[in-house]
């Protein structure tokens, strides 16, 4: 057992640079950016070609439902990975577990530029395509939640927010590189030549993203926050028995300090997190990823159409996000979560009958209105809102948690629901509904949970 007279000791602040800062920074986002662009770029595939490569022998229907179907099932792993990388992020701290998350989520991307189709192996071509699927969710489930955690315990209090966004930044570049290679793809390519061996190009190239990042990450220092904890001693988190032995032996101070973090009971700040995450998530699946597919099925549209828009929304986005972020810092979290929120409800049937007109323009304004508004501004405030709501005995996990249930009950669920539903009514406004309903979840949310803007985070008990 540890030394419970050094645990309880007081511990100096952890100093950190400008280069450490900036490091963390461009790591956070390129880790952040990787995954979204692995997973943009699945989602993408899913709905342009994968329904005809891995599932030829069934209707253009049901084909995409089969195809979204293998895009959600990357969400049940994306817990797993959640749970272990997690629990081992709030064990021996979060830089390590960031550099094994990042080298599983490349391998498996690039591997799956290399999978043979259904036309040449059969049943067994989209098993394959499955079992990557799992193990690229497996090591992203955990990347999102550790690149949060790590700049948010990183960041000045009064930058908090602005920093935090570039997690937020990641995503959107990630969007934003996936979609511009499709675009690239469909605009230059026939459609023989995209199914034969044009869309394995996407994949291949995400392997120089990796290996860049696994070089970032090998010099990365650990957050300055892990390091202070009082429940930390020689890098390693002291067990429950161990923090309940250094309990009775410390001075009252540090009882207090202790005792906080392992005797409070949780829930009420998981719940109020996942509720957060549910608009962001739900409303992502549904205007990321099923509308690309529903676009070019069902609209007689361009097939890039959808993908340009997507890649319109994500420029934008490098302005959305980062004023999102400093509007958090400025006026608090909770204020703007409620009026972005709001504002995503309102936006909802407006976006999905400029989408439905099947003009070009209406379909352009209607996306990048919705990616903006309902989805990266939702995620630029969740980045640092989930953190802050956490303890920081149990921040990578909880936050883990709460991003990828979330994920599993809206963005992994949504678009199999969405083409369901669509493909029963024949019309667009069941979309629209459930834009409406994910996006009054985080409302109301938002309405519940505490301000937590400026918390102290090296404090080992959640917010409520």
């Amino acid at each position: 057992m540890k030394d419970s007279a050094v645990a309880a000791e007081a511990k100096p602040s952890a100093q950190r640079t400008t280069g450490d800062l900036t490091r963390a920074a461009v790591s956070g986002w390129l880790g952040t950016a990787m995954e979204f662009m692995d997973f943009q770029l699945y989602s993408l595939a899913a709905a342009i070609v994968f329904n005809k490569i891995f599932f030829p022998d069934v209707s253009p229907a049901i084909g995409l439902i089969a195809a979204m179907a293998t895009y959600g099932v990357g969400y049940v792993a994306r817990l797993a990975g959640a749970v272990y990388f997690g629990r081992m992020g709030d064990r021996i701290g979060r830089k390590r577990v960031l550099y094994l998350t990042v080298l599983l989520m490349g391998a498996s991307t690039t591997l799956i530029g290399v999978l043979p189709t259904y036309a040449t192996i059969g049943i067994l071509a989209p098993v394959l395509l499955v079992v990557l699927r799992l193990l690229q969710g497996f090591g992203a489930g955990a990347e999102i939640a550790g690149a949060t955690v790590l700049l948010v315990e990183y960041a000045p209090v009064r930058r908090r927010g602005l920093i935090a966004s570039l997690v937020s930044l990641g995503t959107n570049s990630g969007t934003l590189a996936a979609s511009g290679l499709w675009a690239v793809l469909l605009a230059v390519l026939s459609e023989e030549q995209l199914l034969s061996w044009g869309w394995r190009l996407p994949f291949l190239l995400s392997f120089a993203m990796m290996i860049f990042a696994v070089w970032l990450r090998r010099g990365l220092k650990e957050s300055p926050v892990f390091e202070e904890r009082p429940d930390v001693v020689d890098g390693v988190a002291m067990a429950r028995d161990e923090v309940e032995s250094a309990i009775t032996d410390a001075g009252q101070r540090d009882v207090d300090v202790l005792a906080a973090g392992i005797r409070q009971r949780k829930g009420k700040a998981f719940f109020l997190a996942l509720g957060l995450r549910f608009g962001q998530a739900g409303n992502s699946g549904l205007i990321q990823t099923f509308l690309v597919g529903y676009i070019a099925t069902q609209l007689s549209v361009g097939r890039s159409v959808p993908t340009d828009a997507l890649l319109y929304g994500s420029l934008l986005g490098f302005a959305t996000v980062p004023v999102v972020g400093l509007l958090g810092d400025r006026f608090g979290r909770r204020a703007i979560y409620l009026t972005l929120s709001l504002l995503s409800v309102v936006v909802s049937f407006p976006v999905m009958f400029l989408v439905s007109s099947g003009s070009t323009p209406g379909v352009m304004i209607g996306m990048v209105l919705g990616l903006n508004v309902a989805v990266l501004g939702l995620f630029s405030l969740e980045s640092v809102t989930m953190a802050e709501l956490f303890g920081s005995r149990t921040r990578f996990t909880q936050l883990a948690l709460a991003k990828e249930i979330g994920g599993i009950l809206a963005t992994a669920i949504g678009p199999v629901l969405a083409a369901t539903l669509t493909a029963v009514t024949g019309s667009w406004w069941p979309i629209a509904a459930m834009l409406v309903v994910y996006s009054l979840i985080t409302f109301v949310s938002a309405f519940l949970a505490p301000e937590t803007r400026g918390r102290d985070l090296v404090r080992l008990e959640d917010a409520i």
